[in-house]
């Protein structure tokens, strides 16, 4: 290691940062998973990533690549291996006002866009949490509060640039490598270090935004409502319902419909908002008007010793119903999981399943439960977990990447239909046949 890690030294302009290091216990470690790596490469350019990939395939180790590091099941780092940091690589860049077309490094932040698109009024689809990386969310899907109104953020992706496991620099869109292009959306990370995205941004105003809860008890028929209203609701209404909130008081938690309408007129936000408020005794409600930047959240930080297990999965129209009502009563019983609820269609719905990597397009719903605390309290919640997904399994199907903390077969199986599975396969031999790029929900190019 030492010879390849002095050559590295010599062609690399970034910080290497190695374990006796004052920086190495917080580089290690991603938000949600802790690690022991060889080194934590933190590249300045495009140059100093493709020296990093070099170094990682000519040496051998394991690979991690890190934007936000918030991914569940802790791809951001490893023990023994390399961790390609993309954090300095963050800038933000109108690069054609007339067709708003953004230029976005690979280690930004939606939080880092958010602000920087502020004050141009332009907003792209994105997630909900500031600090989580532009890579991660977009090349899994990305689901915002603009989902039903201007589609997943990897929709509004126009082009990428990534360093292959070869070292090379390709261009990805429709008219330059468009199979690669397919498979980034929607993919994941199997295919490359994505180090700069262009977007196609859209003109924005304020958004009426908040949450309207209910009590508890109530939480079955104003599910049903909801998800009934939202088949209908014009698309500029996006919507998540929380439930079973431990902080909030568990199974006696209110039931929180937090809404997005992606306007600031207020009285077309009161039309489409207030059949929501009328479908049960509303306790809470602190809808406003609110810059669209600060509709993003801070993402908390577990403490050491905690760790957070997520599971997720799509609902198709005819099961909602049968899918509302078990998460209703799981949320009403003892020590239930937190649970999630996010509607979909619109924009998501109206491209064609095969179009994108992303294949659950038709789902009307997705769902998401998580267990948090140090591990016998998770391994301890592990068999009450496996039952309610065992009631739940009937009725929902595929699975949300960016949502989900394992990455056995069954997930990636879930993540990907088999059609989308070979098609991706295919791509991966091209680009990752030695699968350098297996740190990830992985496709396997064999």
């Amino acid at each position: 290691m030492s010879p390849a890690l002095e050559s590295l030294r010599r062609e690399f302009g970034g910080a290497i940062i190695e374990p006796g290091a004052a920086e190495y216990a917080s580089a290690s470690r991603s938000l949600l998973a802790s690690g022991s790596p060889v080194c934590v490469l933190r590249p300045e350019s495009v140059e100093d990533v493709q020296a990093g990939v070099r170094f990682g395939a000519g040496a051998g180790l394991v690979l991690s690549v890190r934007g936000g590091g918030h991914s569940f099941a802790g791809f951001g780092t490893n023990d023994g291996g390399v961790v390609i940091d993309l954090s300095d690589l963050a800038d933000v860049e109108i690069i054609d006002g007339s067709r708003h077309l953004v230029r976005i490094g690979g280690g930004a932040t939606w939080g880092q866009v958010a602000a920087a698109l502020a004050p141009h009024g332009l907003a792209i689809s994105s997630g909900d949490t500031k600090s989580v990386g532009v890579g991660g969310l977009t090349l899994s899907g990305g689901i915002g509060w603009k989902v039903r109104k201007y589609g997943l953020a990897l929709d509004s992706m126009v082009a990428a640039e990534l360093v292959t496991a070869n070292g090379d620099l390709v261009r990805a869109s429709a008219q330059e490598n468009p199979e690669l292009f397919w498979a980034i959306r929607g993919g994941g990370g199997n295919f490359g270090i994505v180090t700069a995205f262009e977007f196609a941004a859209h003109p924005t105003t304020d958004v009426w935004y908040g949450k309207i809860s209910f009590p508890a008890p109530e939480a079955a028929s104003v599910l049903q409502g909801w998800a009934e209203y939202l088949r209908t609701a014009p698309e500029e209404l996006t919507s998540i319902v929380n439930l079973a909130n431990p902080f909030t008081g568990g199974p006696e938690a209110p039931v929180e419909i937090h809404v997005a309408f992606d306007g600031d007129d207020p009285q077309l936000a009161a039309n489409v908002l207030d059949p929501i408020r009328r479908l049960g005794t509303v306790i809470d409600d602190d809808v406003a008007p609110t810059p669209y930047a600060d509709t993003l959240v801070d993402g908390v930080t577990p403490p050491p010793g905690v760790r957070l297990v997520t599971r997720s999965a799509f609902v198709d129209k005819e099961s909602v119903s049968e899918v509302l009502q078990i998460l209703a009563e799981v949320g009403a019983s003892a020590r239930p999981p937190v649970i999630a609820v996010r509607g979909l269609g619109g924009a998501v719905s109206r491209i064609p399943g095969d179009a994108t990597a992303y294949a659950h397009r038709q789902a009307e719903l997705m769902i998401m439960t998580t267990v948090g605390g140090p591990e016998p309290v998770v391994e301890a919640a592990g068999p009450a977990l496996d039952e309610i997904w065992g009631r739940l399994a009937p009725h929902v199907n595929g699975a949300y990447a960016n949502f989900l903390a394992a990455a056995g077969e069954e997930d990636v199986a879930a993540i990907y239909p088999p059609e989308t599975y070979q098609r991706l396969a295919a791509v991966k031999r091209r680009y990752d046949p030695g699968n350098l790029f297996a740190r990830n929900h992985n496709v396997r190019p064999e």
